[in-house]
């Protein structure tokens, strides 16, 4: 295998990682599960976008933002107003007043299509605005924070209050985001009824896809000079700023980045769910979204989507199965994420994992690692991207 592909695959155990979650995606729930329920791992994986984003600025950058559904919900807003343009053509809509808007702006008196939604007529813009919109805004705030040096706890309070902002004025705003409710009764793309059978097992395969993309392009990062450079600021910023680094400047891509991710998420989830609202984007969801990331491991790109699934896994059939408890359940599992596997998933392969392997393979489990000198300023990573030694190795 070439060098660089085999770094970007993250070396042996890298590749099997992402076979055995390829086989699970894309063989065995589409044969296992009904289309009811393949349209709610569909639902799920769409949330993995935000976890891998998170792995990349929280796990390996230090950036713990509470503010990802903000970008989530910036992403399926651009593409739910896309959705709703062509549902409300003028023969659908003739019983309004004002025939060819949205049902929601006609219950709000308005009797012309707002500017802002002009251009979301055309699919090509919907796709770039899915993608520039949430970006130019991560990189707006992380101009504002990073530059003036910004971070730990106060980032995370801003992001927090960030989203709770655009949560309420999308409430506010009714005529022109359908308030409370959303943006709802989304049909087709393009012609195409999204709401059929075969619709939704296309755009189940095309958000696995796009999520293995994203997986392979954080690898990329992180297997790049880029990558080593953010684990070592994470973990000696003052080092790596008078070693002559722009610390801001990579903190402002890679929390960018995270966005565009969470973006794209955003949008494959109004396609396969068929509506976005305010839900989605204030400070509960996005909080839930680092949980995900936490429980599957935050130092883990694979296990970030593995955390995701699990958790959703949980809410559905806790909810199903013990309505009246599944709050307690859900936060009891969290509990005990937190205390008896406070590296996710994937600290758990790591440590256990790969021991019971060996037992069945028949070979001795090797011993555990020495611990690295304390002038290490970077960790072996759960996908199998090289470790940095020092700062300077890097360099």
């Amino acid at each position: 295998m070439n060098a660089a592909y085999e770094k970007l695959l993250g070396g042996k155990s890298g590749l099997i990682g992402l076979l055995a979650m390829a086989v699970l995606l894309l063989a065995v729930f589409p044969l296992a599960l009904d289309m009811f329920r393949l349209n709610l791992v569909g639902k799920y994986l769409s949330y993995a976008f935000v976890a891998v984003g998170l792995v990349l600025c929280w796990g390996y950058g230090g950036i713990l933002s509470l503010g990802q559904g903000v970008f989530f919900g910036v992403g399926g807003y651009c593409m739910a107003m896309f959705l709703k343009l062509e549902a409300s053509d003028p023969i659908s809509t003739k019983i309004q007043s004002t025939p060819g808007i949205p049902d929601f702006m006609d219950w709000n008196q308005l009797t012309e299509l707002p500017a802002m939604w002009q251009p979301f007529h055309s699919f090509g813009f919907t796709v770039l605005a899915v993608l520039a919109a949430p970006t130019l805004l991560a990189f707006l705030i992380g101009l504002a924070m990073f530059k003036r040096r910004v971070g730990d706890v106060y980032f995370s309070i801003v992001t927090q209050a960030i989203a709770a902002i655009l949560s309420i004025l999308i409430i506010g705003q009714q005529g022109l985001t359908g308030g409370v409710n959303g943006i709802t009764d989304l049909k087709t793309l393009m012609g195409w009824d999204i709401r059929t059978d075969s619709a939704r097992l296309i755009l189940y395969f095309v958000n696995a896809g796009l999520l293995f993309a994203c997986i392979l392009a954080g690898r990329y990062i992180l297997s790049s000079k880029l990558g080593r450079l953010l684990v070592a600021m994470r973990d000696k910023e003052e080092r790596v700023r008078f070693s002559g680094y722009d610390v801001a400047s990579f903190k402002i891509f890679v929390f960018c980045a995270a966005a565009m991710f969470s973006a794209i998420g955003g949008a494959m989830f109004t396609l396969q769910v068929g509506f976005m609202s305010p839900s989605f984007v204030g400070i509960v969801p996005s909080i839930e979204m680092v949980i995900y990331a936490a429980v599957g491991g935050r130092m883990s790109l694979l296990g970030a989507v593995y955390g995701t699934l699990l958790v959703n896994f949980g809410k559905t059939y806790f909810s199903e199965t013990f309505p009246e408890l599944w709050l307690f359940l859900m936060g009891g599992l969290f509990i005990a994420v937190v205390m008896y596997f406070p590296n996710g998933l994937a600290g758990l392969y790591q440590t256990q994992g790969k021991r019971l392997l060996a037992r069945l393979r028949g070979k001795p489990a090797t011993a555990p690692e020495p611990a690295k000198p304390k002038a290490a300023v970077a960790e072996t990573t759960r996908d199998g991207i090289e470790p940095v030694a020092t700062l300077e190795a890097s360099k």
